[in-house]
């Protein structure tokens, strides 16, 4: 059978707010199931714009309309404006995702900084960020969390390990080609099986080779149309929830056409018991429309 898991990432207050619950209703409107994963503390969007300086940062700006996706307020928050506190803001609206049967998982603390700094952090800054966001979470729905997915797909050997200690037994927080079992430079397990996004996003397309908002869809859908596997989609709240919610439409209902049963994140780890999965060690790597190095599927040992 032929499998999709829809992974939604919410990075700021407002794709939470806003992205998050017309993402829910569309889903649940279509009898889709989706993975939920939120940013749990200070909304420092604004503080990304740092990244204007690095390679290919600035190519992104100019091709995905930035400002028009998150809003000017979002790219001022942390910097001019006071950094909103998203879970403490928008516990109703995570806890009400759980309760229409969406999984719920972390994607971060504070998107911005894990995103610009673990990928060289301590172990104890690495550990305290994930506690953080946790504890956090357990505040809110009054359990362990159990599902975890990276922010910007920054990960470092320290999380990885952190997350069986934290009790996380699904993660996705690389990009790759199938699931795998993540393991160190000696060859030792160092986490949960890695259920890594496996598709491009639509940020990461527009603006490239005639691909637009318009038809965005089609391109995802050209890549689909001949892959068996199981297949990991990540979303983000604030552009497929609010300006490209109609694109992300048209991409379910093509996938629908072309035969692929969605699932959620939670249901993995089931539908892969017994299969004997590679073992790889996660690295650094590139993905096309997308700057800078992100943690990746490595090759086999």
């Amino acid at each position: 059978m032929r499998r999709i898991a829809l992974k939604v990432d919410a990075d700021t207050w407002r794709g939470t707010r806003d992205g998050v619950p017309a993402l829910a209703r569309l889903f649940e409107r279509l009898g889709i199931p989706a993975t939920f994963l939120f940013s749990l503390g200070p909304d420092q969007t604004g503080r990304a714009l740092g990244r204007a300086f690095r390679p290919g940062f600035l190519g992104k700006v100019r091709r995905t309309s930035v400002v028009r996706h998150y809003g000017i307020r979002t790219l001022l928050y942390g910097t001019l404006l006071p950094a909103p506190d998203i879970g403490r803001r928008e516990g109703a609206t995570m806890r009400a995702v759980a309760a229409a049967g969406f999984d719920t998982g972390i994607h971060v603390w504070n998107h911005t900084l894990w995103q610009d700094n673990v990928a060289t952090a301590s172990a104890g800054w690495t550990k305290h960020q994930m506690r953080l966001a946790a504890d956090r979470y357990a505040d809110i729905f009054g359990r362990r969390p159990t599902i975890h997915g990276a922010a910007g797909w920054q990960m470092n050997e320290v999380a990885f390990r952190f997350e069986s200690e934290l009790g996380i037994q699904v993660a996705s927080d690389t990009r790759g080609s199938s699931p795998f079992v993540p393991v160190d430079r000696d060859g030792h397990e160092s986490g949960p099986t890695q259920f890594p996004t496996t598709l491009p996003t639509m940020d990461e397309l527009i603006g490239i080779d005639g691909c637009e908002e318009r038809n965005v869809h089609e391109h995802l859908l050209a890549l689909t149309e001949t892959r068996a596997d199981l297949q990991v989609f990540t979303l983000h709240a604030e552009l497929e929830g609010i300006p490209l919610i109609g694109s992300l439409q048209k991409l379910v209902s093509g996938w629908r056409v072309q035969g692929w049963t969605f699932v959620s994140l939670s249901q993995l780890p089931e539908l892969f018991r017994g299969v004997a999965l590679p073992r790889c060690v996660p690295r650094a790597g590139t993905v096309s429309g997308r700057s800078g190095l992100l943690s990746t599927q490595g090759p086999a040992i």
